[in-house]
């Protein structure tokens, strides 16, 4: 593996060796990077005078909001390192010269929290693009994955090597890994029969806030391990890599995608569907995107059409599906064209898959709801007929129940299993560029937001980590920590009752709180009399 590396004992011994306890502001960045420049070649290390600099930092910015901020005010450097002992030396470094460190996958942090900050604080940007190697092992079913690697090239490489087994994770190629397992869990089209893609991590390798290198669940306790598979990226350390369990799916897959205007009773099918997609067989899942007064419904079911269009008919009559309908293809044709289209009949797998370099988009705006009783269709109706304005908006409604509805909700540091018949994920995309370009969200997704109070989760509204949104509050710092009271807000909204239990564990692995974002998970001191 990327991660393995001789020196690993040395370097977390000479950091120890010279740990201040206190982080200052002031430290001076010059000699952070002079640190970095012993322990880490300098083709790996880009400052703002590198004129790849600029290129290297916007390259997996995923939403063009972020742009200006992360440029204005950029990182000390960007560090792309290749082994474990890069990493560490980031860490060591860092702690010494009070330089923090935000950590990047794949940029699809929807606040752009692993390459910018919000406050005026000193950080480096280390980018694990080429920590990105999958191993896989047929016989025992499972792949050890680096952090870098994208969603798509996991695909790809467990395809390649394993075919008739995959890894249940998200729906977009591009994602990062590290973010995508660690921030929120992994929602994806086959958690009704396998769970999130957390609920199948059997082992990390992670370097510590000491700069430790710990080599399995073993080295780094049940707490942590819990604690960085679904439990917020950024708070605990860097996951350089994690041993995945491979699921079999059959040579052949269906997918179909129903399109419904009002008039064609759009608003009957998502009021219908919203029992009835929880309750299909583990085997099929159907999700919703509705955009522009009309509803999209997307399948993934492990056999055969014939099958699945039986099963429909039976459970789903409205929906209407037929056999023109339905698409047969392989499992990595199927996470390939549910991306990227038709482009899969004119453009090799390895190209889409494999390719980390996407154009940048519009602004983007992002939120998450929760929903454990069905809205009326009244209250559909009200969703259909929203104004969007200028802003182009969906709601992307992905169904729990299956799988889900067994794993208890403190398996994991996700919450949202029991009893929930569905998330929501509203997006709101504009043009802010420009002449005339507006910087700031619209009014749709906020209005529509605040509308749904009523029909979600409450007490707390949850919401999903992997969706993160900063609207949901921020970290408030006091005497150079995170306070608990400040970061609850926000966190048991991600984590439930989970929360208390994730900063109770932030003490053990990083009581100075060197990992720290605006939303990142703060230690929680119990102190008994």
């Amino acid at each position: 593996m990327a991660v393995s590396n001789p020196i690993a004992l040395l370097l977390t011994v000479c950091f120890l060796g010279f740990y201040v306890p206190a982080m200052s502001l002031a430290s001076s960045s010059d000699e952070f990077l002079r640190c970095l420049s012993i322990h880490v070649p300098s083709q790996l290390v880009l400052t703002s005078r590198s004129p790849s600099f600029k290129s290297l930092l916007v390259s997996s910015i995923r939403n063009a909001k972020f742009v200006a901020p992360a440029t204005a005010r950029p990182p000390v450097c960007i560090l792309t390192p290749t082994k474990a002992s890069h990493v560490q030396a980031a860490v060591g470094c860092g702690r010494h010269h009070g330089v923090r460190l935000r950590v990047r996958s794949g940029g699809h942090d929807n606040e752009g929290l692993s390459y910018r900050s919000q406050r005026p604080e000193v950080f480096a940007v280390v980018d694990l693009a080429k920590l990105d190697a999958v191993h896989v092992d047929p016989r025992e079913a499972t792949a050890w994955v680096d952090s870098g690697a994208t969603i798509g090239e996991l695909y790809y490489a467990v395809a390649m090597a394993a075919p008739g087994l995959v890894f249940p994770a998200g729906v977009c190629p591009t994602i990062g890994v590290g973010g995508h397992f660690k921030s929120g869990g992994g929602v994806g089209l086959m958690m009704g029969k396998y769970g999130l893609s957390a609920d199948n991590i059997l082992d990390a390798t992670i370097v510590d806030a000491d700069g430790n290198l710990l080599q399995g669940k073993k080295a780094m306790g049940d707490d942590l391990f819990w604690a960085i598979r679904g439990g917020g990226g950024g708070s605990f350390g860097i996951v350089l890599s994690w041993k995945v369990r491979l699921v079999p799916v059959p040579p052949k897959v269906t997918y179909f995608s129903v399109t419904k205007t009002m008039n064609q009773g759009a608003v009957d099918a998502v009021t219908k569907w919203q029992t009835v997609a929880p309750a299909l067989p583990d085997d099929l899942s159907v999700r919703v995107v509705v955009q522009k007064r009309q509803a999209n419904f997307q399948s993934l079911y492990l056999g055969n059409s014939s099958a699945v269009v039986r099963t429909l008919h039976r459970q789903f009559p409205e929906l209407g599906v037929t056999h023109a309908d339905c698409r047969e293809m392989s499992w990595l044709q199927y996470v390939a064209y549910l991306y990227f289209g038709d482009a899969i009949n004119s453009t090799p797998l390895e190209r889409l898959l494999l390719n980390r370099t996407m154009p940048l988009g519009p602004f983007v705006k992002n939120k998450s709801d929760y929903v454990r009783k069905s809205l009326t269709k009244k209250t559909w109706e009200k969703i259909f007929t929203w104004p969007s304005g200028a802003a182009e908006g969906e709601l992307i409604l992905e169904p729990h129940g299956g799988r889900m509805s067994t794993i208890a909700d403190t398996d994991t540091p996700y919450p949202h299993q029991s009893g929930v018949l569905y998330n929501i994920q509203y997006v709101e995309l504009w043009n802010g560029n420009g002449a005339g370009g507006n910087k700031s969200t619209p009014n749709w997704i906020n209005g529509l937001y605040d509308f749904m109070a009523p029909f979600v989760t409450k007490n707390p509204r949850a919401a999903y980590a992997n969706y993160r949104d900063l609207d949901l509050g921020v970290n408030k710092v006091v005497g150079g920590v995170t306070t608990y009271e400040s970061s609850k807000v926000w966190g048991e909204r991600y984590f439930g009752g989970n929360f208390r239990r994730l900063a109770m564990i932030k003490p053990k692995v990083d009581g100075r709180d060197y990992f720290r974002n605006e939303q990142s998970v703060p230690p929680l001191l119990l102190i008994r009399k």
